[in-house]
């Protein structure tokens, strides 16, 4: 278990003041002049040693991508973008840090933009989150007032501005090619890679997209060391971790653990447990709407980091941890998010435009059980089709929870089927 001394993120309740002082009295804020001091290549390199892996879903390592940047500039000004358009359903991590503990995200975003050349970033918030801009421009405006951005920033020497702007609720724009886009004021449509955005990105400017925990986690790695962060978790998958954990559970909570905790662990010490005891689970997702989820047999010895989950044929995601007790419809859990994904599909690449309506309709009929036992074989394969032919990944997205319920839940699925054909009420859905 994590003490209360490791955490990263000391006001995720919002229990103690978020202000200036308020975050300065917890530790943050201190000194970040000496450690801009050291230099962009300590920075990275310490970002690097940590093992930190990206904490928006896909889990790239941060050091790395930092790296990416040129390391001088050819006349045009660099960029770093805060990905704040938190619209993964299920995943809240984020917010909480907006709202409570928005001078994290600040100082990271000053040492991040450093270490890659930035004199600018640009926060980009959700358009659902209104509170949290305000608290976070409230945050901004504290930061510029005591000389901690702008000109001579922190009194490191360095001048830096920083940006927030508010998205219009698009799900596309959490993708780091179509937030540019938008950014740029365009329609939130992903872009073709390569090139990648840290050769041509913002303006056509060297640019880096990270997740808003990724960049939060920052000051405290350079201040308590690569080697304090690597410490907690397994090789490959270290550091704290923000879980949001929801659903079937007696407490639902977001709270910052160690990577690599057990999924049980977990639920168990922090949410008082499955509704109706352990035996009572039916399936878990494990990291938000667009990883495939586990049944109640993988989940009591599954650990949260990257690469179990990747073993399982599912991932850690965001972390957002949704529980589903036996009392789920998990086929008609499983249709809404196809709807999701279907309402929220771009549109710009064939299979995703048509194959999220086509795997919805499908999925419609799976619900009520008005379908042929073959048509399950035919949506596996279509979710094949789609799957890893887009442009951005939100076509896995779609693909990958269909998978997962076909890959574990297929006796459900059939017997709903026949259950309809001979009129026996137990199997069908409720209305």
């Amino acid at each position: 278990m994590l003490e209360d001394k490791d955490r990263i993120f000391t006001n995720l309740y919002g229990m103690h003041d978020r202000s200036l002082a308020g975050a300065k009295a917890r530790g943050h804020w201190d000194g970040t002049a000496g450690l801009i001091a050291k230099g962009r290549d300590w920075i990275i390199d310490e970002i690097k040693n940590s093992a930190l892996r990206g904490r928006g879903g896909a889990g790239f390592p941060t050091g790395l991508k930092w790296s990416f940047m040129p390391k001088e500039s050819d006349g045009r000004p660099h960029y770093l973008v805060v990905n704040a358009d938190e619209s993964e359903p299920g995943t809240c991590k984020d917010r909480e840090i907006m709202r409570h503990d928005p001078h994290t995200l600040i100082e990271g975003c000053l040492i991040a933009s450093f270490a890659m050349g930035a004199h600018a970033a640009y926060i980009y918030i959700r358009g659902e989150y209104i509170r949290e801009r305000e608290a976070l421009q409230a945050a901004i405006d504290e930061a510029y007032d005591a000389g901690l951005l702008g000109k001579n920033a922190a009194g490191s020497g360095w001048d830096f501005d920083l940006y927030l702007h508010h998205g219009a609720g698009a799900y596309i724009c959490g993708e780091e090619t179509a937030l540019i886009e938008s950014l740029e004021g365009k329609k939130g449509m992903p872009r073709l890679k390569p090139p990648f955005p840290a050769g041509v990105g913002l303006y056509g400017c060297p640019t880096t997209v990270n997740n808003v925990e990724s960049i939060a986690v920052a000051p405290t790695i350079l201040r308590r060391g690569a080697a304090w962060f690597a410490s907690f978790g397994r090789p490959n998958n270290t550091g704290t971790k923000i879980f949001a954990i929801s659903g079937h559970v007696e407490r639902p909570c977001v709270v910052e653990e160690s990577m690599s905790i057990g999924l049980k662990e977990l639920l168990e010490r922090h949410c008082g447990g499955v509704r109706g005891g352990w035996k009572n689970l039916k399936a878990v997702i494990p990291g938000g709407s667009s990883v495939p989820l586990l049944p109640a047999h993988l989940c009591d010895d599954a650990i949260m980091d990257f690469d179990w989950l990747r073993e399982q044929r599912s991932g850690l995601g965001t972390a957002a941890v949704i529980v589903m007790d036996q009392s789920t419809d998990v086929i008609k859990a499983i249709w809404r998010l196809s709807k999701f994904y279907k309402h929220e599909s771009c549109g710009q690449c064939t299979p995703c435009r048509e194959g999220t309506g086509w795997m919805m309709r499908v999925m419609d009929r799976l619900v009520t059980g008005d379908a042929e036992i073959e048509e399950i074989d035919t949506l596996l394969d279509v979710t094949t089709r789609v799957e890893g032919h887009t442009i951005c990944a939100l076509g896995d997205a779609a693909a990958w929870p269909i998978q997962g319920l076909i890959r574990h839940f297929r006796e459900e699925i059939e017997d709903r089927i026949r259950a309809r054909k001979t009129g026996r009420i137990g199997a069908v859905a409720a209305e």
